[in-house]
């Protein structure tokens, strides 16, 4: 299947969605047919803080236009910030939207989570991942360490690489959400995050890596016919 990714957002993101699809469809032994489509990081940014939905609607469908018109089959967002308008795209693509909280609420049910924290954007935690994960109670950083995170991931973000001052903002949230919240696993809410949390990189505490999962799902829907 011919698929396509809307990228851009943010870039470091991109190149992590693009090694692992090609990783996976190696190990697979299939040929990978994908076209890419760009988007602007600050530009999504400022539609989800004002929850503009439509706006962002609006640059996905024009985006998917010219993937369909270069014969993509499926579509993808490779941003978590950029699933807030998520729903309604699903509705108004003419193409299947392959679905990146669908891949969380799949594996949280797998490892039979009760309680998971979040990082990442202030919208993504503050809403409990946009309040779509129903079956599991979600908890967020408390108020000081939220702001700290957000601000240290959308500098991070838009530069596309970690400071050690940002990774360890990172790594108390997430080992207070553990500690002290008693949450099971951190959910990577926050695709750029694959920039901290790499493979070579032990956080100490359970992770889920959310851009990871959905990388592996969009590598699935190239695999077929």
């Amino acid at each position: 299947m011919n698929v396509g990714m809307i990228v851009g957002i943010g870039p470091a993101a991109t190149n992590y969605y693009y090694k692992a699809i090609i990783r996976e469809m190696a190990e697979a032994g299939s040929d990978l047919n994908m076209m890419m489509a760009h988007a602007d990081t600050p530009t999504l940014l400022r539609h989800q803080s004002s929850n503009n939905s439509q706006a962002q609607l609006d640059i996905y469908m024009r985006l998917t236009e010219k993937l369909v018109k270069a014969g993509v089959e499926a579509v993808a967002i490779t941003s978590i910030a950029g699933h807030f308008c998520i729903d309604e795209f699903i509705t108004a693509s003419p193409i299947p939207v392959i679905d990146m909280i669908e891949c969380i609420k799949r594996e949280i049910a797998r490892k039979k989570l009760k309680r998971v924290g979040l990082l990442g954007t202030r919208v993504v935690m503050e809403t409990g991942f946009y309040s779509k994960l129903h079956s599991v109670e979600v908890i967020a950083p408390d108020p000081g360490e939220l702001s700290a995170v957000h601000e240290a991931y959308i500098t991070m973000a838009a530069a596309g690489a970690v400071t050690d001052q940002q990774r360890d903002i990172f790594q108390s949230a997430g080992k207070a959400l553990v500690e002290k919240k008693g949450c099971e696993c951190i959910l990577l809410a926050g695709t750029d995050l694959a920039l901290v949390y790499t493979d070579d990189f032990d956080a100490g505490f359970p992770i889920m890596d959310c851009a990871k999962l959905h990388a592996l799902e969009i590598a699935h829907w190239a695999q077929r016919e």
